[in-house]
Parts: C-alpha cells; sequence; structure tokens
C-alpha cells in the first residue's frame, strides 16, 4: 500500500509539472545520499531513470543599510527537480522553481520558473547533444554552482539571465577534457517584452540617442572549455561566448575560472569580464538612468569586470569553513565622465555543519558585507551593506 501511494504521489506530480509547463554543476552533481523512499517507505531503487530533489533554503536575517539594522526570515531557495537516464544514452533533467511566476514568455514558450527542461543524448563516450532549455555553458565555478550553495552572487551572475531554450554539443577528446558548443536565445522573451517598445540607446556622450531595433537573429553562441589534470586536483572551466541584443548591438564575455580541488580544502579563482554592445546586465543603466534624458535609454558600450575568489575547508568532520572575496568594475567606455564610475566589493564567511550523515542538510551562520564606490561625477553616493544569517540548507532527495 504504501508504494501504491508513493508512486500515485509521484505520477500526480509529474502531472503537474506537465501542465505548467548542463552544467556539470548548476545542481547536477549529487553524492551518495538515502532518498526518503528508502529511508521511509524502504523502496529499494534498482535503477536512476526517476530521481527527485527538492533544494530548500532558508534563515533568519539581520540586514543593516545606512546605519539601520533590520531582522526578518527569508526563504532564499525552493526547487523542484527531476531528472534520470531513461538508457544507458538517453536522460533527461527538468528544474523549477516553485516561488516564481508561471507566466510563458513571449520568445521561448517557457516560464522564468523553468530553469531547466532538456533532453541528452549520449551517442557514445565521447559525443553527446543536448536540447531544450538549459543554463547555458559560460564557464566559472561560482556560476557552475547550485545556487542554493550561494550566499551572495558576484553583481555580473547577480544579474545574468542564462537559463534559455537552445542546442548544445559536447566532445571528450579525452576522459578528462570536455569541449562544448551551445546556441541559445538570447532572451526569453521578444524585444519589445525585455526593451519596451520606442527604447533608445546613449552613444558617446548623454545627448546622443539613436533607436534601437530588434535583431532577426537575437541569439548567444558559446564555446566552453572544462579540463581536469593531476587527478582532478586542478580544474578549469573557460570560456567564450557573443550574444545579440538589438540590431547591431552585439554582448562578448570571456570567463576564465580555475579550482585547486583537495580532499579537504576547495579554492577557486574566476574572472568574468563582460563586454557590451547595448547593457545587457543594466547595472549601468540602474545606476545612472537619471543622467539620460530620454525615458526608455540604456547605455552602450559597457564593460563589466570581475574577480572572484572561494573557499572551502573541511577542518573537522562534518563542519566546513568558507571564505568568499569579491572585486568588480563597471564602465561606460565611450562616456569619458562615465569610465571605471564604479567599483564594488564583496566579502563573506560562513561557518557549516552537517548534523545528518546520508543527508545534504546543512546549518550555517554567515556574513556577507558589501561596499560600493562611485566616481565624484556620477553625483551618487558611496554606501556599504551588511548582513548575518542563520538558517539551513536541504538537497532534499525525495526518490
Amino acid at each position: 500500500m504504501k508504494r501504491i501511494l508513493f508512486l500515485g504521489c509521484a505520477a500526480m506530480m509529474a502531472l503537474q509539472i506537465q501542465a505548467q509547463g548542463n552544467n556539470t554543476g548548476n545542481g547536477g552533481q549529487d553524492g551518495n545520499y538515502e532518498s526518503l523512499a528508502q529511508k521511509v517507505l524502504k523502496l529499494e531503487k534498482k535503477n536512476d531513470a526517476f530521481q527527485v530533489y527538492l533544494n530548500f533554503a532558508a534563515s533568519a536575517q539581520a540586514k543593516e543599510a545606512d546605519g539601520v539594522w533590520q531582522t526578518g526570515f527569508a526563504n532564499k531557495q525552493l526547487r523542484l527537480e527531476i531528472k534520470g537516464n531513461l538508457t544507458d544514452k538517453l536522460s533527461y533533467r527538468f528544474r523549477h522553481r516553485l516561488n516564481k511566476s508561471n507566466a510563458a514568455k513571449s520568445e521561448d514558450n517557457f516560464a522564468k520558473a523553468t530553469d531547466i527542461m532538456m533532453v541528452n543524448y549520449q551517442f557514445n563516450p565521447k559525443f553527446s547533444v543536448q536540447a531544450g532549455k538549459m543554463c547555458q555553458i559560460w564557464g566559472g565555478f561560482e556560476f557552475d554552482e547550485n545556487p542554493m550553495y550561494i550566499y551572495q552572487y558576484s553583481d555580473m551572475v547577480d544579474n545574468m539571465d542564462n537559463f534559455m531554450a537552445g542546442v548544445g554539443v559536447t566532445y571528450k577528446p579525452v576522459p578528462t577534457q570536455e569541449i562544448a558548443v551551445q546556441i541559445s536565445d538570447a532572451y526569453n522573451g521578444k524585444f519589445d517584452d525585455e526593451y519596451g517598445a520606442g527604447a533608445m540607446v546613449a552613444g558617446k556622450s548623454l545627448t546622443d540617442f539613436s533607436a534601437l531595433r530588434g535583431s532577426n537573429n537575437p541569439l548567444t553562441y558559446i564555446v566552453n572549455w572544462n579540463g581536469s589534470f593531476f587527478n582532478d586536483i586542478l580544474q578549469t572551466r573557460w570560456s567564450w561566448g557573443i550574444q545579440t541584443q538589438a540590431r547591431g548591438k552585439y554582448s562578448r564575455m570571456l570567463v576564465l575560472g580555475q579550482r585547486l580541488n583537495l580532499p579537504k580544502f576547495q579554492w577557486y579563482i574566476d574572472y568574468m569580464g563582460a563586454f557590451d554592445g547595448l547593457d545587457r546586465l543594466r547595472i549601468a543603466t540602474g545606476d545612472l538612468g537619471h543622467l539620460l534624458n530620454e525615458s526608455n535609454a540604456y547605455f552602450s558600450d559597457v564593460h563589466y569586470h570581475s574577480f572572484i575568489t572561494k573557499a572551502n575547508w573541511q577542518f573537522a568532520p562534518q563542519w566546513n569553513l568558507m571564505l568568499k572575496g569579491m572585486c568588480e568594475k563597471s564602465s561606460v567606455s565611450k562616456i569619458e565622465e562615465l569610465k571605471n564610475y564604479r567599483t564594488s566589493y564583496g566579502y563573506m564567511a560562513s561557518v557549516e555543519y552537517f548534523p545528518v550523515k546520508q543527508q545534504d542538510f546543512r546549518i550555517f551562520l554567515a556574513y556577507i558585507g558589501r561596499k560600493y564606490d562611485f566616481k565624484e561625477s556620477t553625483a551618487l553616493k558611496n554606501y556599504s551593506t551588511n548582513r548575518i544569517e542563520l538558517g539551513m540548507m536541504y538537497r532534499i532527495k525525495c526518490f
């Protein structure tokens, strides 16, 4: 009876998902954890064709801005994930955010809440093809990590829109080296939905504007290399890509990630550089919009640079210490007074305790600090923020 009840619930959940409409990490790496079905219902798992996870994180928070502290409770993550290998060649993956809008977007007809809905066909050990809605294959280890485990993203990753419909090809010439190529949509919606009707773009001055027009082929092209050396002690995730944002406007991005991977200590350093013909991340437009004389205008030729480093140290059984630092630069390159107009810093630390063996469950105490410095010509005020969190993260393996 228990088996019938559980399988019935799983089937109902799958039907609801259908009605609502890879990266290596990004929630895709799983340890040898015991599922609820095994633990509670004593169901023996004989294959991995149907795996169900709930990614859940919540915390009590104390936040400070402008000298004022506020407290409260917040749900940080709530994502449902279903994946499996149907044969030795065919696999699938679905991930859906349960606390985001389910309205379908005008370009790909997926909801923003749906991160991933893809299938993968493995022709042989060296060659595979992926299709559907997936995470764009930008490199770097911060970008690739499960969002649940990120206390605070860098400004660049925090403002990236990277779950897109497309197709990808992966080739492994040797088991330790992977080369991937992906073509995907540049946006989830149509051009007017993304930028609004009558959008304008600033040129070489704050009074030089021209009209934006949608591209006939708004696509993103990415080449990615993932490397492993010295028995996986040194790892790399590098990528280069170009995105068509509007007619004659392109965004180019370079990401270089490298990680030291020791049994009890892991440390990565990422560089991310974006060179936007149109302000795709909209950080500069958000900061400096008060300088633009047009109501629906965006900056052009914006450069963003991020340097991110993060270390994890398992200093005792069931304990982890995390330290992370970030330095980022923003620049409107063709307007002299706005070159390198902003520098932001991030610094954070957490202590994590894993109280239950065979479960991906952790209790944490974390501090997150941010500091923003602006060039005097922007008339923007420097500021900093602080946040303290006490909470938990639990990747619940349901089946």
